[in-house]
């Protein structure tokens, strides 16, 4: 069954047993999201070597990158959402031409959040916190990988064409391919080996936009050379004014709905960073380690949604139900898992990075913290994904901003400041939160309105 999932062989996700293509689907969708994650990963590894200074540079740049993730998942998340449909349907060119106008919709986006981050990447770290200190060391880094959003975006977009049109393989050769070029000059780079020169920090931004640059590369090819199921041809490559409203209808409530999610981990590291620069570096260091263990939960997800639309869009409502609650059982049985890792085991996963007596404990800290609501957590990331695979963007906008800025973020600071409790404050509001999006998530997904969405 592994050797059949990496395979990237064509076949049909409406029918046979689901708890098989289930697996088929999130084998390799793990293991792309897993080097997706690798990225910040292998630069932080490197980067902790040069300081605190140099951890908090890359913290505070990840936070402010996530508005621009939070831009590219609400388009990818659409992207995936259409072409699984279509596919479902039957329709190829419907979602060929679907994937070239959200191809042009990310190319648009993208020059103007570049230009934006080349301009400003000072000031946005002055904004979020940064001393002069990390402000001096990293505004470059910064700039460069805010100035490199146009391979973000792609990345991202061609991906979710490959995952919806059930194409995981693609998708998790794409990233493979991108962080081998990252993890040989990410060191190179930063430590100035060999003919390479020494950019400190500034380096692993450069390895990681070049990593993802020759990544694109390889996914265009895929798209016109025919080796997934969406081909695009020249005489597709064109406006079309009727897809790309419908695209971009369904993609402004998904990038509501990631940015809503995103923003709040900003806001959360915002008033992290009013204990110092060690509690921004064990914070940015503990959500690393965090979200890159979990990974594997958001590839279990991410294969939900593909079932979720492909069913839908062949009229299979009842399967694509089944899939989702077959998908959460997996995914709590792993969550489950990983909380007694985070409790027996954080302060070695910490100290792997760093051995910074400041930077440790506040790591360990959060991982202890967020262990205590994984396996709610588990079941939420899946019905949000299920949502909107099924095209229904706007009911986990909602849930996301009630539960994250009406409630996670207000949480947070009284228990940071009012009640004392420093960094263990914020990191007690995110399981509390989490807990109360997965059980509005599922109320609104037994309602079942989600089946009748069309797109």
């Amino acid at each position: 069954m592994i050797r059949e999932a990496l395979s990237g062989e064509h076949r049909d996700y409406t029918t046979g047993k689901i708890s098989r293509l289930i697996v088929l689907l999130a084998i390799p969708m793990v293991l792309e999201m897993l080097m997706e994650s690798l990225f910040g990963v292998v630069d932080i590894y490197f980067v902790a070597r040069l300081g605190a200074d140099a951890v908090a540079t890359v913290t505070l740049t990840e936070s402010t990158l996530v508005l621009v993730f939070g831009i590219a998942l609400g388009l990818s998340m659409a992207t995936t959402a259409v072409v699984a449909r279509r596919i479902g349907e039957k329709d190829p060119e419907g979602a060929s031409i679907a994937a070239v106008q959200a191809i042009i919709i990310g190319l648009g986006i993208s020059v103007v959040v570049g230009a934006i981050g080349i301009e400003f990447a000072p000031g946005l770290l002055r904004i979020m916190g940064a001393s002069p200190a990390v402000i001096a060391t990293g505004h470059q880094y910064t700039a460069i990988l805010l100035g490199g959003s146009l391979v973000i975006f792609l990345i991202f977009l061609i991906n979710a064409i490959f995952r919806g049109a059930g194409d995981a393989a693609l998708a998790m050769r794409t990233l493979w391919l991108a962080n081998a070029i990252n993890i040989i000059l990410d060191p190179c780079l930063i430590n100035g080996w060999g003919p390479f020169p020494h950019l400190g920090v500034m380096g692993a931004a450069v390895a990681t936009t070049t990593g993802r640059a020759v990544g694109v590369a390889y996914q265009v090819h895929a798209l016109l050379r025919g080796k997934s199921r969406v081909r695009i041809h020249l005489a597709q490559i064109r406006l079309n004014m009727d897809v790309m409203i419908r695209l971009i209808r369904v993609s402004i409530t998904g990038m509501i709905q990631f940015l809503i999610s995103m923003a709040s981990w900003l806001a959360l590291i915002r008033i992290a960073s009013l204990f110092g620069t060690a509690a921004v570096a064990g914070y940015g260091l503990g959500i690393r380690i965090f979200m890159f263990v979990i990974l594997p939960s958001w590839g279990l997800s991410n294969a939900a949604a593909t079932l979720v639309g492909q069913n839908l869009g062949a009229g299979h409502p009842e399967r694509s139900e089944k899939a989702v609650y077959l998908t959460g059982f997996y995914n709590m049985c792993y969550m489950a898992l990983l909380s007694v890792v985070f409790l027996c085991f954080a302060p070695q996963l910490a100290g792997f990075f760093t051995n910074d007596t400041t930077v440790l404990p506040v790591a360990v800290l959060l991982l202890r913290v967020l262990s205590v609501g994984n396996i709610c957590y588990a079941w939420g990331m899946v019905l949000v994904q299920a949502f909107n695979g099924a095209g229904d963007t706007t009911t986990p906008s909602i849930i996301n901003f009630v539960c994250y800025w009406m409630f996670q973020i207000p949480l947070a600071w009284f228990l940071a400041t009012v009640a004392g409790m420093g960094p263990k404050g914020v990191f007690s509001a995110i399981p509390t939160a989490e807990a109360a999006m997965t059980i509005a998530a599922m109320f609104m997904f037994r309602r079942g309105a989600w089946k009748k969405k069309k797109i």
